[in-house]
Protein backbone atom coordinates (compact mmCIF):
# COMPACT_ATOMS: atom_id res chain seq x y z
CA UNK A 1 0.00 0.00 0.00
CA UNK A 2 1.35 3.24 -0.67
CA UNK A 3 2.37 6.11 1.65
CA UNK A 4 0.38 9.54 1.35
CA UNK A 5 2.07 11.84 3.00
CA UNK A 6 -0.49 14.65 4.46
CA UNK A 7 1.07 18.13 3.92
CA UNK A 8 3.52 19.80 1.32
CA UNK A 9 6.31 20.20 3.94
CA UNK A 10 6.46 16.46 4.33
CA UNK A 11 6.58 16.11 0.69
CA UNK A 12 9.04 18.36 -0.33
CA UNK A 13 11.39 17.15 2.50
CA UNK A 14 10.50 13.68 1.79
CA UNK A 15 11.94 14.30 -2.12
CA UNK A 16 15.08 16.22 -0.69
CA UNK A 17 15.93 12.77 1.65
CA UNK A 18 15.31 10.60 -1.76
CA UNK A 19 17.35 13.05 -4.03
CA UNK A 20 20.04 12.93 -1.16
CA UNK A 21 20.56 8.90 -1.27
CA UNK A 22 20.97 6.25 1.24
CA UNK A 23 23.65 5.86 4.25
CA UNK A 24 23.68 9.35 5.42
CA UNK A 25 22.69 11.41 8.40
CA UNK A 26 20.01 13.95 8.33
CA UNK A 27 18.75 16.91 11.00
CA UNK A 28 16.90 19.73 11.26
CA UNK A 29 19.47 21.97 9.41
CA UNK A 30 19.14 20.52 6.37
CA UNK A 31 15.43 21.62 5.85
CA UNK A 32 16.24 25.24 7.71
CA UNK A 33 15.14 27.10 4.85
CA UNK A 34 11.65 25.20 4.69
CA UNK A 35 10.07 26.14 8.23
CA UNK A 36 11.03 26.33 11.64
CA UNK A 37 12.93 23.74 13.53
CA UNK A 38 10.18 22.39 15.53
CA UNK A 39 8.10 21.66 12.61
CA UNK A 40 10.65 20.20 10.74
CA UNK A 41 11.61 17.89 13.66
CA UNK A 42 7.81 16.64 13.35
CA UNK A 43 7.94 16.01 10.15
CA UNK A 44 11.21 14.34 10.15
CA UNK A 45 9.72 12.21 13.82
CA UNK A 46 6.57 11.20 10.89
CA UNK A 47 8.79 10.74 8.26
CA UNK A 48 10.78 7.95 10.61
CA UNK A 49 7.17 6.68 11.52
CA UNK A 50 6.25 6.24 7.80
CA UNK A 51 9.71 3.90 7.04
CA UNK A 52 11.77 6.67 5.07
CA UNK A 53 13.96 7.39 7.79
CA UNK A 54 15.70 5.54 11.37
CA UNK A 55 15.61 8.14 14.40
CA UNK A 56 18.86 7.49 16.14
CA UNK A 57 18.84 10.10 19.03
CA UNK A 58 16.68 13.72 18.94
CA UNK A 59 16.98 15.73 16.23
CA UNK A 60 19.32 13.32 14.44
CA UNK A 61 17.95 10.91 11.74
CA UNK A 62 19.62 8.17 9.84
CA UNK A 63 18.50 6.99 5.76
CA UNK A 64 19.86 3.66 5.08
CA UNK A 65 19.19 1.07 2.93
CA UNK A 66 16.43 -1.06 2.62
CA UNK A 67 16.68 -5.12 4.56
CA UNK A 68 14.90 -7.57 5.74
CA UNK A 69 14.94 -5.98 9.16
CA UNK A 70 13.25 -2.45 7.40
CA UNK A 71 16.52 -0.42 6.88
CA UNK A 72 20.16 -0.79 8.04
CA UNK A 73 21.39 1.30 10.83
CA UNK A 74 24.59 3.14 11.01
CA UNK A 75 27.91 2.13 12.50
CA UNK A 76 28.57 3.32 15.76
CA UNK A 77 31.90 4.79 14.99
CA UNK A 78 29.43 6.98 12.35
CA UNK A 79 27.03 8.13 14.80
CA UNK A 80 29.54 8.67 17.59
CA UNK A 81 30.70 11.30 14.49
CA UNK A 82 27.56 12.68 13.72
CA UNK A 83 26.78 13.67 17.45
CA UNK A 84 30.13 14.44 18.61
CA UNK A 85 32.27 15.12 15.74
CA UNK A 86 35.55 13.80 15.34
CA UNK A 87 38.57 16.11 17.11
CA UNK A 88 39.71 15.15 20.04
CA UNK A 89 37.50 12.03 20.53
CA UNK A 90 38.26 8.57 21.05
CA UNK A 91 37.85 5.23 23.18
CA UNK A 92 37.94 5.30 26.48
CA UNK A 93 38.49 2.57 29.54
CA UNK A 94 37.86 -0.83 28.27
CA UNK A 95 37.13 0.61 24.83
CA UNK A 96 40.51 2.07 24.77
CA UNK A 97 42.14 -1.29 25.60
CA UNK A 98 40.43 -3.19 23.21
CA UNK A 99 41.11 -0.86 20.13
CA UNK A 100 44.84 -0.98 21.22
CA UNK A 101 45.19 -4.78 21.36
CA UNK A 102 45.61 -4.83 24.86
CA UNK A 103 42.65 -6.75 26.42
CA UNK A 104 40.17 -9.34 24.45
CA UNK A 105 37.53 -8.42 26.82
CA UNK A 106 34.74 -6.55 24.72
CA UNK A 107 33.08 -3.75 26.96
CA UNK A 108 28.69 -4.54 26.75
CA UNK A 109 29.33 -0.66 26.22
CA UNK A 110 31.40 1.18 24.40
CA UNK A 111 32.50 4.28 26.47
CA UNK A 112 33.88 7.20 23.98
CA UNK A 113 35.82 10.10 25.46
CA UNK A 114 34.79 13.72 24.64
CA UNK A 115 36.65 17.44 24.56
CA UNK A 116 33.91 18.90 26.30
CA UNK A 117 30.95 18.44 28.04
CA UNK A 118 30.08 14.58 27.77
CA UNK A 119 26.28 14.48 25.88
CA UNK A 120 23.34 11.68 26.67
CA UNK A 121 23.97 8.06 26.06
CA UNK A 122 22.68 6.38 23.21
CA UNK A 123 22.36 2.87 22.27
CA UNK A 124 25.54 0.97 23.51
CA UNK A 125 27.55 4.08 23.57
CA UNK A 126 28.70 6.11 26.73
CA UNK A 127 30.83 9.57 26.64
CA UNK A 128 33.15 9.82 29.09
CA UNK A 129 33.63 13.78 29.95
CA UNK A 130 37.29 15.30 29.17
CA UNK A 131 36.59 18.61 29.19
CA UNK A 132 39.47 19.18 31.60
CA UNK A 133 41.72 18.15 29.12
CA UNK A 134 41.08 20.97 25.64
CA UNK A 135 44.59 19.77 24.52
CA UNK A 136 42.86 17.01 22.44
CA UNK A 137 40.81 18.81 20.84
CA UNK A 138 43.52 21.93 20.86
CA UNK A 139 46.48 19.08 18.74
CA UNK A 140 43.35 17.48 16.61
CA UNK A 141 43.79 13.97 18.10
CA UNK A 142 42.30 11.62 16.01
CA UNK A 143 40.43 8.37 17.63
CA UNK A 144 43.69 5.80 17.75
CA UNK A 145 45.94 8.79 19.74
CA UNK A 146 42.73 9.10 22.04
CA UNK A 147 42.71 6.13 22.72
CA UNK A 148 46.13 6.13 23.30
CA UNK A 149 45.96 9.01 26.50
CA UNK A 150 43.04 6.92 27.64
CA UNK A 151 44.90 3.82 28.13
CA UNK A 152 47.76 5.48 29.90
CA UNK A 153 45.80 6.90 32.39
CA UNK A 154 43.56 3.61 33.07
CA UNK A 155 46.85 1.39 33.06
CA UNK A 156 46.80 -0.90 35.77
CA UNK A 157 42.71 -1.21 35.34
CA UNK A 158 42.17 -2.32 31.51
CA UNK A 159 45.25 -3.95 30.09
CA UNK A 160 45.22 -8.19 30.17
CA UNK A 161 48.98 -8.69 28.95
CA UNK A 162 51.50 -8.63 30.78
CA UNK A 163 52.92 -4.84 31.08
CA UNK A 164 56.46 -5.99 29.08
CA UNK A 165 53.96 -7.34 26.10
CA UNK A 166 51.92 -3.99 26.98
CA UNK A 167 54.96 -1.37 26.63
CA UNK A 168 56.04 -3.76 23.55
CA UNK A 169 52.81 -3.39 21.52
CA UNK A 170 52.79 0.23 22.20
CA UNK A 171 56.33 0.78 20.85
CA UNK A 172 55.61 -1.02 17.54
CA UNK A 173 52.61 1.32 17.53
CA UNK A 174 54.37 4.72 18.42
CA UNK A 175 57.27 3.39 15.68
CA UNK A 176 54.51 2.65 13.10
CA UNK A 177 54.22 6.20 12.24
CA UNK A 178 50.19 6.34 12.44
CA UNK A 179 50.37 8.55 15.09
CA UNK A 180 51.33 12.06 15.17
CA UNK A 181 53.57 12.44 18.18
CA UNK A 182 54.08 16.17 17.94
CA UNK A 183 50.46 16.27 18.47
CA UNK A 184 50.09 13.61 20.60
CA UNK A 185 52.61 15.44 23.17
CA UNK A 186 51.27 18.70 22.54
CA UNK A 187 48.15 17.69 24.16
CA UNK A 188 49.45 15.63 26.99
CA UNK A 189 50.61 18.83 28.65
CA UNK A 190 46.75 19.18 30.43
CA UNK A 191 46.84 15.03 30.75
CA UNK A 192 47.47 13.92 34.92
CA UNK A 193 50.75 13.06 35.79
CA UNK A 194 50.77 9.62 35.16
CA UNK A 195 50.00 9.85 31.72
CA UNK A 196 52.59 12.08 31.07
CA UNK A 197 54.94 10.28 32.90
CA UNK A 198 53.83 6.79 31.20
CA UNK A 199 53.78 8.74 27.96
CA UNK A 200 57.19 10.28 28.27
CA UNK A 201 59.01 7.07 29.26
CA UNK A 202 57.46 5.23 25.89
CA UNK A 203 58.61 8.28 23.84
CA UNK A 204 62.18 8.01 25.08
CA UNK A 205 62.59 4.08 25.03
CA UNK A 206 61.30 4.36 21.39
CA UNK A 207 64.30 6.74 20.65
CA UNK A 208 61.89 9.95 20.18
CA UNK A 209 63.93 11.65 23.02
CA UNK A 210 63.05 15.16 21.64
CA UNK A 211 59.22 15.10 21.51
CA UNK A 212 59.36 13.25 25.06
CA UNK A 213 61.46 16.55 26.30
CA UNK A 214 58.56 18.63 25.19
CA UNK A 215 56.05 17.46 27.46
CA UNK A 216 55.99 19.68 30.40
CA UNK A 217 56.76 19.01 34.22
CA UNK A 218 53.68 18.62 36.14
CA UNK A 219 54.00 21.64 37.68
CA UNK A 220 53.46 23.62 33.96
CA UNK A 221 49.78 21.65 33.94
CA UNK A 222 47.42 24.59 35.50
CA UNK A 223 50.04 27.44 33.21
CA UNK A 224 48.93 25.37 30.13
CA UNK A 225 45.14 24.63 31.35
CA UNK A 226 44.84 28.71 31.70
CA UNK A 227 46.67 29.75 27.97
CA UNK A 228 44.38 27.26 26.61
CA UNK A 229 41.39 28.66 27.96
CA UNK A 230 42.74 32.14 27.30
CA UNK A 231 42.96 31.47 23.45
CA UNK A 232 39.94 30.04 22.92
Amino acid sequence: MAVTYPNSLAATMRAKIRRGGSDRFWTPDDFDALADPLQIDRVLSRLANYGELRKVRRGLYWRGRPNAFGMSRPSTADTVAAVVGTRGVGPAGLSAANDLGLTTHVPALENVAVPHRAPRPFGSVRFVDRSGRPGRAVAGLGWTEVALLEMLGDWHHVIEVDETSARSQLGELIRSGSLRLERLARAARDEPAAVRRRLKELLTANGYDAVAASIPSPRSRARFVAETAAAS
